[in-house]
């Protein structure tokens, strides 16, 4: 089959994309897919370019990918809620027990997949499982955001923060957030109330009292501790939160490693079905094209996502 391959660790120039690549077998508590669509996140990066490799070494060659799209080809034993012929979307990375996903098949742990929303294409579909995710279990599951609660989401521009507006906005929030100045048009179409341009303007002297706050860029973690009322809630999706500071603003800080799950794709699902949620895909690719994909996501801060079409 076709993949996008490793060999070892490095940048760009290190992915290879080979057509003789062995297909993987569905195990216990595993099914094999056809992908039909994969998009890239920040992990791909990390994993390809070996800075976790000291604690999660991964096999080589690697494929590379987690987010994906696809058709049930084969279910392992012990998979009892999805059947051959399902489209599904979820998580196929190789540290969370799959193959990988930027490859024509893909084994994922039956755990992090759930059927693929009804009325997203692939492509579509394929945007959502981990920035979605971090989404659903930050505004969620940690804020237990509620409608008129006020939430500042650091770079809303992103994959994550432009799931996180519309889902924030969905629960009846005051959506402030930040970007950079070719990004409040975007932003302002998913719904955000404000909009603070970063490299203009400073967040900490026009938010003031919020009831949460969803730090994306470790940069902007250090100052937004005190834009929080008593008792708020900050959950920070890159940079380790200090305890103290949070402590002494008398809020609950939480350092988030997301962790995925077929109840939050459904939610997803669920989400985007209601059209609350709609996907935001920046630009997609070929997997011929994958080192391009890199290159773009990586260099140009794309708007929502980066798909690669496998199919």
């Amino acid at each position: 089959m076709k993949a996008a391959i490793i060999n070892q660790y490095g940048g760009t120039d290190a992915i290879q994309v080979s057509g003789t690549h062995s297909t993987p077998q569905a195990g216990d508590q595993r099914v094999l897919v056809e992908v039909h669509s994969a998009s890239l996140n920040r992990i791909d990066t990390i994993i390809r370019a070996g800075y976790m490799h000291q604690m999660f070494p991964v096999p080589m060659p690697a494929v590379l990918g987690g987010d994906f799209s696809g058709r049930v080809r084969e279910v392992g034993p012990n998979v009892t809620d999805i059947k051959v012929g399902d489209e599904v979307f979820g998580q196929a990375g190789v540290l969370l027990g799959g193959s990988g996903s930027l490859a024509e098949m893909a084994v994922a742990p039956a755990g992090k997949i759930s059927r693929k929303p009804n009325k997203v294409s692939m492509a579509e579909a394929a945007a959502f499982p981990l920035a979605g995710s971090s989404a659903v279990q930050a505004l969620e599951d940690h804020m237990k955001l509620k409608a008129n609660q006020k939430i500042l989401i650091h770079g809303g521009a992103g994959g994550i923060g432009s799931i996180a507006i519309q889902i924030a906005k969905s629960l009846g929030a005051y959506v402030a957030t930040t970007v950079a100045s070719d990004d409040v048009a975007f932003v302002k179409s998913l719904g955000a109330d404000q909009i603070i341009d970063y490299k203009t303007e400073d967040f900490k002297t026009k938010i003031k009292d919020f009831d949460a706050v969803l730090v994306t860029a470790a940069d902007a973690l250090p100052g937004s501790y005190g834009v929080l009322k008593k008792g708020g809630v900050l959950v920070a999706l890159a940079g380790q939160v200090d305890q103290q500071e949070a402590d002494r603003h008398q809020i609950t800080a939480v350092s988030q490693m997301t962790q995925s799950s077929s109840q939050q794709l459904s939610r997803l699902a669920e989400l985007i079905d209601s059209g609350k949620v709609k996907p935001q895909v920046d630009r997609t690719f070929g997997l011929s094209e994958v080192k391009d994909a890199f290159n773009y996501f990586e260099q140009k801060h794309p708007k929502g996502k980066v798909v690669v079409n496998v199919r």
